[in-house]
This record gives structure tokens, sequence and C-alpha cells, in this order.
């Protein structure tokens, strides 16, 4: 799609704007154009938020979700279930777990699927780290909480079969979910069930 553009930097910022996912040139304009109609502070503030955002965010050594420092909130939250984890495939699922407020125990964010079509194996995944936990012997279940996709399904197993010989419960969350569905579109009341209805993890292998 071409746009006829008065002026150069605006140009670039709605090229710039463009490559976030869902934005097209003119939903990109339309933004660009709004930030130029606010008080020029407000624009400052959010790219230096932006900027703030980029240099210094982390990621937990414990369970690889962002962070603001070494150790995310959850992992120093004393009150959380320690030998519990949940496995996600990024924050945003976190997120939609916490906003269920029906698990109280620890994360471990992938960063991924298994999707040999895009390139993505368990090497480029934080899988190692899982098992690593689980080795160390303080770990009591694992709870798979991927999406219902084929891709979610193969990590599910892949990762099932690195840990099988450790004797630790394995569970997945129950297929309130539909099939294909992404976690972070749930909505509260039907993820929190498929938490809270977790199903032993060797029954999704029989079916």
């Amino acid at each position: 799609m071409s746009l006829d553009y008065s002026s150069k930097l605006l140009e670039n910022a709605v090229e710039e704007m463009s490559r976030f996912p869902g934005i097209g040139k003119r939903s990109a304009l339309r933004l660009i154009l709004h930030l130029l109609n606010q008080d020029e502070e407000q624009t400052v503030d959010l790219a230096k938020a932006l900027v703030k955002l980029r240099t210094e965010i982390k990621f937990c050594k414990n369970c690889h979700n962002i962070s603001d420092s070494e150790l995310c909130e959850i992992c120093q939250n004393s009150n959380r279930q320690s030998e519990i984890i949940c496995v996600v495939e990024d924050i945003r699922d976190v997120m939609a777990i916490e906003n269920t407020q029906q698990y109280k125990g620890m994360y471990h964010v992938l960063g991924g699927k298994i999707s040999p079509m895009d390139g993505v194996g368990p090497q480029n995944l934080n899988i190692e780290s899982l098992v690593n936990k689980v080795r160390d012997g303080k770990i009591d279940e694992i709870i798979f909480a991927l999406s219902s996709t084929m891709e979610g399904d193969t990590t599910n197993f892949y990762i099932y079969k690195q840990i099988q010989d450790y004797g630790i419960k394995t569970s997945s969350i129950a297929r309130g979910i539909s099939v294909g569905d992404e976690l972070e579109f749930a909505d509260e009341i039907t993820l929190g069930r498929s938490i809270i209805n977790r199903q032993p993890f060797e029954n999704s292998l029989k079916s």
C-alpha cells in the first residue's frame, strides 16, 4: 500500500510503527498523527519508557519471566508453592493464569514452542534449565500449560520424555481450552477451571 507523505520524518515514523504485529501502514499513520496531536511531553515520555524498557529489562534467572530484577516478583514470593511448576510459552500466558487467581505455584517460561517449520528446536527454548530443576529433586509436579496446538503438544511430549524417569507428577490443564486456542485469549473462568481440574499428562498420551 502506497501512501504519499508530506514529510520524510513522518514517513520514517510510520515505517517503524508498521513493523508491529497487526499494524498496517494506515493504522501506523493514524497512531503517529495521534502522537503529534498530543503534548510533546507525552510523546517524549513514551519514547523514554520504550528505551528504558529495552535497555533495562531483565529475564528472571529462575523462571525466565520478564522482570525488573534478577528474580521476578513471583519467584521472590515466599507464599508461592515452589514445588509446583507451571510450564508456559511466554509472559502473556503467565499474566493470563495469574489473572485467574487460581494458581499459587511457580512458573517456567519456555520462550516459545518446538516448531521445526519455523526453525525452532528444543535447543532454542528454556528446556534444559527446567530439566535441571527436576533433576535437583525439589519439584513435585510439572503442569503443562501450553496452547493446545500441534506445536504445543509436541513440546509437552518432548519435555515429558526428558523428565519421565525422575518420578515426579506431570499434569496438563483440562481441555476447557479448545483445541487450537492460545492460552492468552481464554476467559479467566475457563482458564481457572482448567488449572484446577488439570489431568495427569499420561492420560493425554492415550487419547
